[in-house]
């Protein structure tokens, strides 16, 4: 079963969310330090003394940046600073021996000049670390792996000791396997197999056992010529007692999806189960059949093969499971609509519905679920999912559309959002204190109607790049689909007032433009999407910033805005249908201008120039929907550009500023 980790928690860390009772949270320091070159940074933390019982433990890690004394982009004695993918390895060392790697983490390509992180940049990364709860006792040592050849990132480590009843008691925690091994690597005298390191283990199931699992962290780095193991996917499989009981694929295909987008670097590239500027998951793999006093034996085995040049990164623990200390509880454990919340960019900011992530933290199965939701100083919802989540599950939920979101759309300021389980299976479950929490976050924009939807495809491939609108009931109002390569596309849509979502779709999940497209063979070209009112200068899109990373997004992106208008039609129009718009930029002017003419069926017409006396200064034939015009030689000053139409004679006109 695999274990999802949690990315909210109280709102005096993170600022973005927070649990019900910040009072019964104790907090531990661990690391602050500079993470500068291949190293290892330790702190003596001071965990709370036994005799409490946690509900949850979470491990904070805050990434930042820092300067490189010399460094300058390409050049100096520095070569990089922050700039790569590195693996940062967290372990507890405690008094009484033991050595457990609690979380992996791998930095992101985060140069100085991407809009998501400039020198200021930090994230946190949230664990849940509760597993380990008997070993993070007393004084113990933080011990951070830093796996980079340049420095430039910053670490905080903090942990949360949130009082109450754990979902259950672990009856036992031990290091199995620890290392990085690569095929055929005959440093570490393996034989040429990475499985010598991977033999049986034998341990015998504790008293009190429940459930036994194998907790198996893995991450590929490093290229031969097949890509391994970074880029090429292999498997590797869990043997009980000889058995072959679980095969787990080694890898991560939704890096495209990354929430830190985009990045300076290969950002967006599958990987050996790990994506940059991402936490790693770690496998769960239960041990069946396994009963207390049962002795028994576990091996892990990875997938031959003949070629060498990468390894794998591993931490193999055995974790066994007391019974469910809850009979029905459900815990509300993050909102990831509406939120600030860093790991949650690419949901937000949102005006239509709310998005909660629950689990089952209890042993009954959980078919009902009653929400009570709003934004602080409006009217509250409710509303009942029904469904089915199993013990231990976990899912995310949408709720209905949240009429408090129309309600702050456009405007400024922060506001906080709220949601309560009220009732599970149609009554109370067993632990209220995990049944509320807040979340603070910023209104969606809103937009001047109607819009003009330019979309420049790259060529690689018939209908690569789409877009898609929907309403605030999910229903589609608008969409550009079948997109040839190479190809420039103008939509003019006049929709209703109310909340809409725009979503931009890559087949490739590399977006329209991108560094690396010069690298490919044949290079691909560059497109772009550009949103702007009909007439007047593009509009800012949430997660497709400006500069060279403007359409560097991965799979695509998302953008929820208000549209203000109160038209009563809904259509969508292309280039070729409607009446003419035209538009200027830059505007003011100093050399080259671009005109833009949409709504026409045919263009074909001449662009005239004049000057605030009437005097014509430029006339140019005009058949095409785009071009440009060299204004260099004309005078500062205001003039008035002018499309006529050649058929009706029909005008359409803006005012135009040169400024040089």
């Amino acid at each position: 079963m695999k274990k999802y980790l949690l990315l909210a928690l109280a709102v005096c860390l993170i600022g973005t969310s927070s649990k019900a009772a910040v009072g019964d949270t104790t907090w531990v320091q661990g690391n602050i330090t500079n993470l500068d070159y291949y190293g290892t940074f330790d702190t003596v933390a001071n965990f709370p003394s036994s005799g409490t019982s946690y509900r949850k433990i979470y491990m904070i890690f805050t990434l930042g940046k820092h300067t490189c004394p010399g460094y300058t982009y390409g050049t100096g004695s520095v070569p990089w600073c922050g700039d790569w993918d590195y693996t940062i390895l967290n372990y507890l060392m405690t008094p009484a021996g033991d050595t457990l790697e609690l979380a992996r983490l791998i930095s992101p390509y985060a140069n100085n000049g991407a809009p998501r992180t400039p020198y200021t940049w930090t994230q946190n990364y949230v664990y849940d670390v509760t597993d380990y709860a008997n070993q993070m006792k007393g004084p113990a040592t933080t011990h951070i792996l830093y796996s980079g050849y340049s420095g430039g990132f910053t670490a905080n480590v903090k942990f949360a000791f949130i009082e109450g009843t754990p979902d259950r008691n672990v009856t036992k925690v031990r290091r199995l396997w620890t290392g990085s091994y690569g095929y055929n690597d005959t440093a570490h005298l393996d034989s040429f197999d990475i499985n010598t390191h991977f033999t049986a283990v034998t341990d015998t199931v504790p008293a009190g056992t429940a459930t036994t699992d194998l907790r198996f962290l893995v991450t590929g780095h490093g290229s031969d010529a097949n890509g391994c193991c970074e880029f090429a996917p292999h498997n590797y499989q869990v043997y009980l007692d000889s058995a072959s009981v679980a095969t787990q694929l080694i890898w991560r295909d939704d890096c495209g999806l990354n929430e830190l987008y985009p990045q300076s670097g290969t950002w967006l590239y599958q990987r050996g189960n790990w994506c940059p500027g991402a936490l790693v998951h770690p496998f769960f793999h239960v041990l069946p059949g396994l009963t207390p006093g049962e002795g028994f034996n576990v091996a892990v085995r990875f997938d031959p093969y003949s070629g060498s040049g990468g390894s794998y990164t591993t931490e193999g623990q055995l974790i066994c499971y007391g019974p469910m200390n809850k009979v029905l509880d459900a815990s509300l454990d993050d909102i990831i609509a509406p939120t600030n919340n860093q790991n949650h960019f690419r949901e937000n900011p949102t005006s239509n519905n709310p998005i909660v992530h629950v689990k089952n933290t209890g042993a009954t199965t959980i078919t009902s679920i009653v929400f009570q939701y709003g934004v602080q100083g409006y009217a509250a919802q409710t509303y009942t999912w029904s469904g089915l989540l199993n013990s231990l599950h976990e899912s995310d939920i949408s709720l209905p559309l949240l009429s408090a979101l129309d309600s702050v759309v456009g405007t400024s300021g922060t506001y906080s959002f709220s949601c309560t389980i009220a009732e599970v299976n149609g009554g109370t479950d067993d632990d209220v204190s995990n049944n509320v929490m807040t979340s603070s976050f910023v209104a969606a924009p809103v937009w001047p109607s109607p819009i003009k939807i330019t979309l420049r495809t790259n060529n690689e491939g018939a209908n690569e790049n789409r877009w898609v609108i929907t309403d605030a009931n999910d229903n589609v109002v608008a969409q550009r689909t079948g997109a040839a390569n190479g190809t420039t596309y103008k939509d003019t849509l006049n929709l209703p007032r109310g909340c809409y979502k725009l979503q931009l779709f890559d087949s490739s999940c590399d977006g329209l433009s991108w560094w690396n497209f010069a690298n490919y063979s044949p290079a691909i070209t560059d497109g772009y999407i550009t949103v702007a009112p009909v007439v007047g200068a593009a509009l800012t899109m949430h997660g497709n910033p400006s500069g060279s990373y403007s359409n560097d997004y991965g799979c695509g992106f998302v953008q929820y805005f208000f549209l203000d208008s109160m038209a009563s039609v809904t259509r969508i129009t292309n280039v070729n249908e409607g009446s003419a718009f035209i538009e200027a930029y830059p505007n003011p002017a100093q050399g080259l201008v671009n005109v833009d003419i949409s709504g026409l069926q045919n263009v074909q017409g001449r662009i005239e120039i004049m000057d605030m006396a009437g005097r014509v200064v430029t006339s140019v034939a005009c058949y095409d929907a785009h071009m440009q015009l060299n204004v260099a030689e004309l005078s500062n000053g205001v003039y008035m550009l002018v499309y006529i139409n050649n058929a009706t004679g029909s005008k359409s006109q803006v005012k135009l500023l040169i400024a040089k």
